[in-house]
């Protein structure tokens, strides 16, 4: 007779279920680490697909080795646009300086990465869609954490329990104002507001930048290869975020058009395109800057949590690196031990790059004719230099190696 055979089976613990809100640079970027550590992620987007399209973004320092470890720098390498040349221009549209890119942003030459936004999104998403579960067209509408895990209602109707759940849904965080009160009480206005959109390029320009001041105002087009749009960006100084023009389109275009109504340059044709316009995105300049990033079981990542402003340039990095260090903090460990070693470890790297608004940013916008003379002065001497070498603020974090 066969006797059972009675050795102890090994079982595999359930993996723990997470929620990520967001499905744009930050959240797909978690999911890909969460899921390396074990975790089985489900990523909510408010979109109804993949975002593609968007103004270039920049991936530098340290953020080049996630983007490494993940394995899609090759297919960001082939990806990458290569402006070549910034054009300045005074308000009469004569040259001022036409100097390297690198050496305005601090970057570094064949070695940091400048990609269309939609390209760094869709390699995030084809890195991980096999291994996550995304649902696009919701989001989340009530987060309880009343329980032993974090009951979710999205606004779809369904409702699921996870044992953590992360916001990497922006600026504007949703996720963040459920947990944390009202946007106004950690976002910090820098002073400008600005749009972009696309239009079409009559210009004959080609992997480079022209851009227009007059003090307070700046328009530049930007020709990211030699496709038959650019990119059209107006940026002007506010002493007040603009609350009435964030309520929709017509106030913003409204806005935009009384600020540059008696621009010169190409400006008058930008301002007939952005009538047009489909793609318009208008914003404040600002940071979002919080004395702890979680509360019980949720924690956030990227601009939900620390948005460093365009003035920065590092708002795709910081997305990378926050996630990558999030999902690595929280491996083998509960959650309030691993938001607490998230913060720990990140923060002043985030608190440096943060730092960066002042280095060159905001530089680039002078609001008084003084300002912009002495700016332009500094870039006339810049033509004749190299490229910089990168800030340190790109490079200050050695990532872990979170096996």
């Amino acid at each position: 007779m066969n006797r059972p055979d009675l050795t102890p089976v090994a079982r595999t613990a359930p993996k723990r279920e997470v929620l990520v809100s967001g499905g744009g640079i930050a959240g797909p970027a978690l999911a890909f680490w969460l899921n390396r550590h074990g975790y089985a992620v489900t990523v909510v987007e408010k979109a109804g697909g993949l975002r593609s399209g968007g103004y270039p973004v920049d991936v530098r320092g340290t953020a080049l080795e996630v983007v490494r470890r993940m394995g899609i720098l090759p297919r960001l390498r082939e990806a990458h646009v290569d402006s070549r040349r910034l054009t300045f221009l005074d308000g009469n549209g004569g040259e001022v300086a036409s100097i390297d890119p690198h050496a305005v942003t601090g970057g570094v030459a064949e070695r940091d990465l400048e990609v269309r936004r939609g390209d760094l999104t869709n390699a995030l998403y084809t890195a991980v869609r096999d291994d996550v579960e995304f649902v696009f067209d919701d989001s989340i509408d009530i987060l309880d954490q009343s329980g032993h895990g974090v009951d979710v209602t999205f606004r779809g109707g369904g409702t699921r329990t996870f044992d953590v759940v992360f916001g990497a849904d922006g600026t504007h965080s949703r996720t963040r104002e459920m947990l944390f009160g009202p946007e106004e009480r950690f976002h910090r206005y820098l002073g400008y507001c600005f749009a972009v959109f696309t239009m079409r390029n009559t210009f004959g320009l080609s992997h480079e930048t022209v851009m227009w001041n007059t003090p307070g105002r700046a328009a530049a087009l930007y020709a990211v290869g030699d496709d038959d749009e650019v990119h059209a960006f107006l940026n002007f100084a506010q002493e007040e975020p603009p609350s009435d023009a964030l309520t929709g389109p017509k106030a913003q275009r409204e806005l935009v058009a009384a600020v540059f109504a008696d621009a010169g340059w190409e400006v008058p044709g930008m301002l007939a395109a952005m009538r047009d316009a489909d793609d318009l995105f208008f914003d404040g300049v600002g940071q979002i800057r919080m004395p702890r990033w979680s509360s019980g079981r949720v924690a956030l990542v990227g601009d939900a949590a620390y948005a460093p402003s365009f003035l920065t340039g590092q708002g795709t990095s910081l997305a990378l690196v926050g996630a990558y260090m999030l999902a690595g903090s929280l491996a083998g460990r509960e959650h309030a031990a691993g938001f607490a070693a998230y913060e720990h470890d990140t923060r002043e790297f985030v608190t440096l790059n943060q730092g960066l608004v002042g280095e060159g940013g905001a530089a680039l916008f002078p609001t008084t004719a003084q300002a912009l003379e002495e700016r332009n002065e500094r870039l006339r001497g810049l033509s004749a230099m190299p490229a910089a070498g990168g800030r340190p603020a790109h490079s200050a974090l050695t990532l872990p190696a979170h096996q």
